[in-house]
């Protein structure tokens, strides 16, 4: 399929009328959470190690690596919307049904399929592994209507880099080698991070005020749980955490 100039205003439109939904998700996300479903997945050693004695800052810390881990994901997620429009607008990709596979799309007599990931660090061995396996399995399925069809799998990660792209059976391209690919923009890498911005003050101004009351509410739920005189009680938090046998709570 041949190449359709990228207009960037597309690009600014569709972020300045999806980006909500990313702030919406990650507003509803943290008003969702449960102090005691957060302590259950943290590593309660590592905070005693670091000699956080505090109940607030405790907890501060504590959400904070939460919430780092998920906005990660949910951002992820909206970062791949854009990339599957943009490469619409351009080489008339479209999202793909297979599984594991987010992209799919013909660039010079090939047939890509794409499977799209935040940064170029986000798996281990078996997670890449598993995404292998999904492009042997997608590639044979579309070589069921086309014997012939010349198909290329991509890793594509929307930040980062990788300086040897070519991993044998299939290809990583991170940052800009992966905008370019998909969007034929070398430039478009950096042109994409104004619109990103659009309405972050008052969306953050929002999120910041939920913030603080959860911080509030979280500190009076550990202090009542697991603090002697102010201070943690370390023994209980990690029975709380570890003990064998202790059923996990709502």
């Amino acid at each position: 399929m041949s190449l359709n100039p990228l207009n960037l205003n597309d690009v600014v439109a569709y972020v300045e009328q999806n980006i909500g939904s990313f702030h919406a998700t990650r507003l509803r996300s943290l008003e969702a959470l449960k102090l005691n479903k957060i302590l259950e997945r943290k590593n309660p050693y590592l905070y005693k190690a670091k000699d956080i004695v505090d109940p607030h800052d405790f907890v501060k810390i504590l959400l904070d690596a939460h919430l780092s881990s998920q906005e990660e994901t949910i951002f992820g997620e909206f970062l791949e919307g854009v990339a599957i429009f943009i490469c619409g607008k351009v080489f008339g990709g479209n999202k793909s049904i297979a599984e594991g596979i987010d992209l799919e799309f013909e660039r010079d007599d090939k047939q890509y399929i794409v499977a799209i990931k935040s940064g170029p660090n986000w798996g281990n061995s078996s997670q890449i592994n598993r995404m292998r396996d999904n492009f042997k399995q997608a590639a044979k399925i579309y070589r069921t209507n086309n014997r012939n069809a010349n198909i290329v799998p991509i890793n594509g990660c929307c930040y980062g880099r990788d300086n040897r792209p070519d991993k044998g059976d299939y290809f990583k391209y991170c940052g800009q080698a992966f905008w370019e690919f998909i969007s034929g923009d070398d430039q478009l890498y950096v042109q994409i991070v104004e619109p990103l911005g659009h309405q972050a003050h008052e969306k953050n101004q929002e999120f910041f005020l939920a913030y603080t009351r959860i911080i509030g509410r979280f500190t009076d739920e550990f202090k009542a749980q697991f603090c002697d005189d102010q201070l943690i009680d370390w023994d209980k938090l990690i029975r709380f955490n570890s003990a064998a046998g202790r059923p996990s709570k709502p």
